[in-house]
């Protein structure tokens, strides 16, 4: 991935420019009086793997589509759920039937009606095989959804129906009390029939993609930036504050701060962790560091060799990392040590760890040389394997500080190889890895986001974890009612999984970000999702 550079952006600065047919290069509205263009910029981190609603899956893609799409509700500042094209719903007693009522005045960026029906469109899309979304299994939950992604039923058959156009109904074959947060996500935002219909190929580049949220994409320069414009048909444009958002591309930490502090960034995706002690010294008032509900983690591809089969070898491994020293030595800004997968403050759940968690590290590591042995390595037949991980400062710091962890207690032969996002995303798709690191961020507050991963039908299930007994605890939480022994079905799926150790996870997530004192209206949660709607700039907010 190309990176980018500040002199690279010194033309960029003045993004009015790119802005659409809205505003002329200096940023004033034709036909009034000349202005300063209200242009947030903001660090995004990677380049998005895609800004289709329905297919993108990156964390980079669904921030940028959090501004241009709105589902059937959003997230509030505190990260919880909240009215979004759905002005109000109410649930069935059994609790399988969610009917919402959609907003009169919502309309795309077009002009036309946002309805009922592009919300169901955008559902059966979303499970339909021919779109081969990853996400199509997150609504798992909706009558028949299982079925129409393993073609055994059409999209036709999703339990969504739009009697009237403000009226959307969701069937459930099970209660889901995490629904009206799901449909916050992305790919659950509706289509605009028309557009999409014209051309299913071009449906999501720069000034063909519809908008239903407050921002239309506008302009995208791979390597480089995505220029988002104000959507003026928006049903609340009259509180967005902002001209435009600016989402600039880098995979590197130390880019973003000399960015920002040239004054070409409002807002860092991440602060580089070899700077936090000057940051926070010199910076300290505009850092924002927040628990976020993800989980950072190296994944075992389980179809090939050689770790396919093999759990015992996979648990050596995982044994051996030392979290609590890379959380102290190399990360150094927030975050925690991760032994289990499900984040802490994830609601109502208890976080789980494996077994071996409670032994010292000098017993860790000799029950591990136990293991290595058995799987059948030795220091005359060492393990050999290639660690792949996306371009970035924190990853080849961590990838080298545990190869040494690898090497030292169990003799473990590992090659590193750092490559740009979309390239690594292809092969571990194609199964082209051994091991990959990869993360994983809550899409909503509650365990069964994260337990979901590991089902063996999840398109998202990049280890290929396959087992029928996780499957069914997960099956069963899913048509649980009462709370408790939900809860408990899903901690018992976790303590099964951490067992099998199809990944190893290496920490949770802090948030991190610089944030100018010329934006107004910034706010942290747990999501880390910080909607642009919200946000201004001094001085040139209108």
């Amino acid at each position: 991935m190309r990176r980018l550079t500040p002199a690279l952006l010194v033309g960029l600065a003045a993004v009015a420019a790119v802005g659409g047919c809205s505003h002329s290069p200096n940023g004033a509205s034709r036909g009034a009086k000349a202005h300063p263009a209200a242009i947030l910029l903001r660090g995004l981190g990677a380049e998005p793997d895609s800004l289709d609603p329905q297919k993108a899956r990156s964390v980079e893609a669904q921030r940028v589509l959090r501004d241009i799409c709105e589902g059937l509700t959003t997230l509030d500042k505190s990260g919880g759920v909240a009215p979004g094209i759905a002005k109000q719903w109410q649930v069935s007693a059994d609790g399988k039937t969610y009917t919402f009522t959609l907003r009169h005045d919502a309309r795309w960026s077009n002009g036309q009606p946002v309805v009922g029906a592009d919300f169901v469109a955008g559902l059966r899309r979303l499970v339909d095989p021919a779109t081969g979304s990853q996400y199509a299994e997150v609504v798992n939950a909706i009558v028949n959804a299982s079925d129409i992604v393993a073609g055994h039923k059409p999209p036709e058959s999703l339990g969504v129906s739009a009697p009237g156009p403000y009226t959307v109904i969701v069937r459930l074959r099970n209660p889901a009390p995490y629904l009206p947060a799901l449909l916050a996500h992305p790919s659950t935002c509706p289509v605009e029939p028309v557009t999409l219909a014209n051309d299913r190929e071009a449906y999501a580049r720069p000034g063909n993609l519809p908008s239903d949220g407050a921002f239309i994409l506008s302009q995208w320069v791979h390597g480089s930036y995505i220029y988002l414009r104000r959507n003026r048909y928006y049903w609340d444009n009259s509180a967005t504050r902002l001209d435009g958002v600016k989402y600039v591309i880098s995979s590197d930490e130390n880019s973003e701060l000399t960015l920002y502090r040239a004054g070409q960034l409002d807002i860092t995706d991440v602060i580089p962790r070899a700077q936090y002690g000057w940051i926070r010294s010199h910076l300290g008032n505009q850092l924002h560091i927040t628990p976020e509900l993800g989980v950072y983690f190296y994944g075992f591809n389980l179809q090939r060799a050689p770790f396919k089969d093999d759990a015992k070898l996979r648990r050596a491994l995982s044994m051996v990392v030392d979290r609590d020293k890379l959380v102290h030595l190399v990360l150094r800004t927030g975050e925690l040590p991760a032994y289990g997968w499900v984040p802490p403050g994830v609601a109502d759940y208890a976080p789980q760890s494996p077994s071996w968690r409670r032994l010292a590290m000098a017993q860790r590591i000799a029950e591990a040389r136990r293991l290595y042995a058995e799987a059948g390595y030795s220091a005359a037949r060492p393990l050999r394997f290639v660690l792949r991980y996306n371009t970035g400062e924190v990853h080849s710091e961590l990838a080298i500080a545990i190869a040494s962890m690898w090497r030292q207690a169990l003799g473990a032969r590992v090659t590193l190889r750092s490559e740009g996002f979309t390239s690594l995303l292809q092969d571990i798709n194609r199964g082209n890895v051994q091991m990959f690191r990869s993360s994983w961020i809550g899409d909503y507050n509650d365990a069964y986001g994260f337990a979901q991963y590991f089902k063996s039908d999840f398109g998202i299930n990049l280890t290929h974890y396959d087992n029928p007994a996780y499957d069914a605890l997960l099956d069963r939480a899913a048509a649980e009612v009462d709370p408790a022994k939900r809860r408990a079905l899903l901690e018992q799926a976790e303590r099964v999984m951490l067992h099998d150790a199809p990944v190893i996870p290496i920490y949770f997530y802090a948030s991190k970000h610089l944030v100018k004192p010329r934006v107004t209206g910034w706010y942290n949660n747990i999501m880390n999702v910080t909607y642009s709607r919200y946000l201004g700039l001094r001085g040139v907010s209108r």
